[in-house]
């Protein structure tokens, strides 16, 4: 059956009863209009485009209409013509073939007396224009942007849209036009235009000059909209046109970044949107939001910045999710602009946490942790540590880290971050990363007034739950080092201090063993304590038996290092060095937290360096760097008197004039040594122990803290050749240089100096320089010298990257800082050190 209109076709579909059967019908029909076609009749082609049109949106084919779409185009009737161009603009994209014979079709009607029939043809080359058919018709669409007409110039608007987004160099053509549709009266038209001055701007910087000089004539449009009265023609909820007035700030925007003149001109405008919309419906939010981000994109004063944060502020508030959401994440981006505004609104900040859907809750997450400081960390730690409990398992990992990482830097004394590691440890140990819990036993280690302390709580928190991995392996490595302190003092977190006996710690970590979270690694730090304590003079004989019998137990492990390090241990038990294989381990070194990437790749921080150096927050421990013997730093000769015992020479403690020592045990602690990094063998000579490895020569030497302390001077050497400094980033007052340098001895090695110098007279306030490297490569930054880099002066910042031998070091840097008031934030890829920098072939 054939149906003669679309009418009769819909209603033949619409009657199928099965797919195959619909199917069918369009296959027989389509039959049906190919027949058609070949005869030629004007009248039927009308109504076989038409069918084709709907079978093509029903999903089958129909290609075989495009020609017929053609020739519809070209009658003079204006039904057939708005057929024909609803046809290509559906059966036609922009790689067809046949989009050279529209060309011409559309340039012929683009000429037409009929406005409504140049309309069809500018909505058509809006659809479907190529690139090469954008040059071919660009001069009639700029003729055409001149009209007289508005139908013709909104529509010759969006038709030089289309142009400028397929051949960006021809923006040029409509500079001139755009500007005098900028003083259109004729909403639709200003509409269309500011969307095309807007992509202009946005694809070459060199518009944003041409139009800053229609800032004036913009904020009066914008002004016209906000004191205008009722508008039927435009009234939405109450509001004039405000699809026009978010694309008025819109371009504000673009023209008011780095321009204080276009800014200041629009400030009082801004203000006056921002204080007369109406927030409590979405239409008005949608402006406020709009104005915002103009406020905080342009070079306006710090009054309408914090006005912004409030309206943000206010957003927090709303009852709509997603408004709170964009709050959210807009108060992210400008935390670091005006930190003191945003910590206006922390109590409704952390109200979100509490919020019912996880993407709030993890936004407001993220903003918590950019407000904390030392003056609010007490406070903000508390509300994170009491979401920590009740906490999803997806963000408790970032949470411990960033915690961690916030009680590191903004601690106000050791036993406040002791305490907030230990919350931690407790709420989510199986959920801490393993650069936390060696941050928090090198911040034990090197805080002997607190051993006793820490080691109690520990011990408490370890009776009443072993679930938690990182709080069992903490609590295993200390009670296994300072059980003497725990056995001596009892528990000194109690009212009364509590006495404990051997037998109860020894009871305690041989029931982590048997219990179900017992894993690898734990019973790893179990059997270590366990042999540590048996060697502790307060330890009883009977219960040293107890953990004899326990390592030969061990001793057929099917674990190879649980039974490796339980023969290793038994074996101990019957020799003399025992004692000081197996005595306390002397404090590790301290190094800077690599402060790494959290939870949806956000950067939880950076190091800063407190008064005297200390990253963890206070002065060191007199026992760690105390000199001894003339100047030997008393851990570096309790590392040597520990590898003489190892390697069997006499334990007699080294003096000041030592016995020269046979030259095989010397290169083995050279060798033990050379994996930390130093480059000779301690010495008992007397030596400043501050001397370390230069950097660089020059002025500018500055000391690494990757290398151990040099405790012997080096004899007379030839002169090293002068390192070459490499330019890194030179633009807006400030030069970066990087220095590298590396050893033979150490391949894959390159410590990396980076030299600050402003080049204008105006200084480099807040200085924050971020470097990241490939997945194949490590990174280790130390703090900068001073973030304030003055005119004339040079500061530095020293890093040093790990890569494979012979491979390329590449450092992508992102730079931000502020100059005279302007906040300055710049990202460059840096790979123009020598090949070959890392060793090998």
């Amino acid at each position: 059956m054939v149906y003669h209109n679309l009418k009769a076709l819909i209603k033949g579909i619409r009657a199928c009863k099965t797919v195959a059967d619909e199917r069918a019908l369009i296959k027989q029909e389509s039959a049906a209009i190919r027949a058609s076609f070949r005869e030629e009749d004007s009248y039927a082609r009308h109504n076989n485009v038409a069918k084709l049109l709907y079978i093509h949106m029903l999903g089958s084919e129909a290609h075989f209409g495009q020609m017929e779409c053609l020739k519809l185009v070209a009658s003079p009737r204006f039904g057939d013509k708005r057929l024909g161009y609803l046809g290509i603009m559906l059966l036609l994209d922009e790689s067809q073939e046949v989009l050279t014979l529209v060309t011409n079709s559309l340039k012929n009607d683009m000429n037409h007396a009929n406005m409504y029939a140049v309309g069809l043809a500018l909505c058509t080359f809006a659809n479907i224009a190529s690139e090469e058919m954008s040059r071919d018709l660009a001069n009639e669409i700029e003729k055409l942007l001149g009209s007289s007409n508005t139908y013709i110039r909104k529509k010759a608007s969006l038709c030089a849209l289309r142009v400028v987004r397929k051949v960006p160099e021809l923006a040029d053509h409509f500079v001139g036009k755009a500007k005098n549709l900028l003083a259109d009266r004729n909403h639709g038209v200003l509409l269309t235009a500011i969307t095309l001055v807007t992509e202009m701007c946005q694809t070459d910087e060199g518009c944003l000059d041409e139009f800053r000089n229609a800032v004036p004539l913009l904020v009066r449009h914008l002004k016209s909209l906000v004191t205008t009265g009722y508008s039927p023609e435009h009234d939405v909820s109450g509001i004039t046109d405000p699809f026009l007035q978010t694309k008025i700030l819109r371009l504000l925007r673009l023209l008011g970044k780095g321009d204080e003149k276009a800014s200041e001109t629009m400030n009082d405008i801004l203000a006056q949107v921002a204080t007369n919309t109406d927030g409590t419906k979405n239409v008005g939010n949608s402006i406020l939001y709009e104005t915002v981000l103009t406020v905080l994109e342009i070079e306006a004063d710090s009054g309408l910045r914090v006005m912004a944060i409030n309206i943000l502020g206010k957003f927090l508030s709303n009852r709509d999710n997603n408004i709170r959401y964009v709050a959210l994440n807009t108060l992210n981006k400008v935390v670091s602009i005006d930190t003191n505004a945003v910590q206006r609104h922390r109590n409704t900040i952390l109200d979100c946490l509490r919020d019912g859907d996880i993407s709030i809750r993890r936004r407001a997450l993220e903003l918590s942790y950019a407000l904390i400081t030392e003056q609010n960390v007490r406070i903000l730690i508390r509300e994170l540590l009491a979401f920590l409990e009740v906490a999803d398992d997806e963000f408790k990992l970032g949470m411990t880290t960033q915690i961690c990482l916030a009680a590191e830097r903004f601690a106000p004394n050791k036993r406040w971050h002791i305490d907030t590691v230990l919350r931690v440890l407790k709420l989510a140990g199986n959920f801490v990363r393993e650069e936390i819990l060696s941050a928090f036993v090198r911040l034990v280690a090197h805080t002997p007034e607190l051993q006793a302390y820490t080691a109690s709580k520990l011990y408490t928190s370890l009776r009443s739950d072993i679930s938690q991995e990182s709080l069992t392996l903490s609590a295993t490595w200390v009670i296994g080092e300072y059980s003497e302190i725990l056995l001596e003092g009892g528990l000194v977190d109690e009212e009364q201090p509590k006495p404990v006996t051997d037998v109860e710690i020894v009871n305690l970590l041989m029931s982590i063993l048997d219990s179900p979270y017992a894993n690898y690694l734990t019973r790893q730090f179990v059997l270590t304590a366990l042999t540590k304590i048996s060697a502790r003079p307060t330890t009883s004989r009977p219960q040293q038996e107890r953990v004899d019998n326990l390592l030969l137990s061990y001793a057929t492990s099917p674990e190879l290092e649980i039974q490796q390090r339980a023969v290793e241990f038994a074996s101990l038990f019957n020799l003399d060095v025992r004692a000081g294989v197996l005595e306390r381990m002397p404090p590790p070194e301290l190094k800077a937290t690599v402060m790494g990437v959290v939870s949806e790749n956000k950067p939880v921080g950076s190091v800063r360096p407190s008064k005297d150096g200390d990253l963890l927050g206070d002065d060191l421990s007199s026992t760690a760097t105390q000199p001894v013997n003339g100047g030997v730093p008393a851990v570096a000769q309790s590392n040597q008197d520990l590898l003489a015992e190892i390697f069997g020479s006499s334990s007699t403690p080294a003096t000041s004039s030592p016995a020269p020592t046979a030259q095989p045990q010397k290169s083995s602690v050279q060798d033990i040594l050379g994996l930390f990094g130093s480059t000779s063998v301690p010495s008992p000579a007397p030596v400043p122990p501050q001397s370390v490895l230069p950097i660089s020569n020059g002025a500018d030497q500055a000391p690494s803290a990757f290398n151990l302390p040099q405790t012997q001077t080096p004899p007379p050497q030839s002169a090293q050749p002068r390192l070459t400094a490499y330019p890194a980033y030179d633009k807006n007052e400030l030069r970066i240089s990087l220095t590298p340098q590396t050893s033979p001895a150490r391949p894959g090695v390159v410590n990396i100096l980076a030299r600050f110098q402003v080049t204008g007279s105006t200084p480099a306030i807040g200085l924050s320089f971020q470097a990241a490297v490939p997945k194949s490569q490590q990174l280790q930054m130390l703090p900068m010298s001073n973030p304030d880099v003055q005119p004339g002066a040079v500061e530095t910042q020293q890093m040093r990257v790990m890569a494979p031998v012979g491979a390329n070091v590449r450092l992508r840097l992102r730079i931000s800082y502020s100059l005279g008031g302007r906040q300055i934030q710049d990202q460059v890829d840096f790979s123009s050190f020598p090949p070959g920098l890392t060793g090998g072939s």
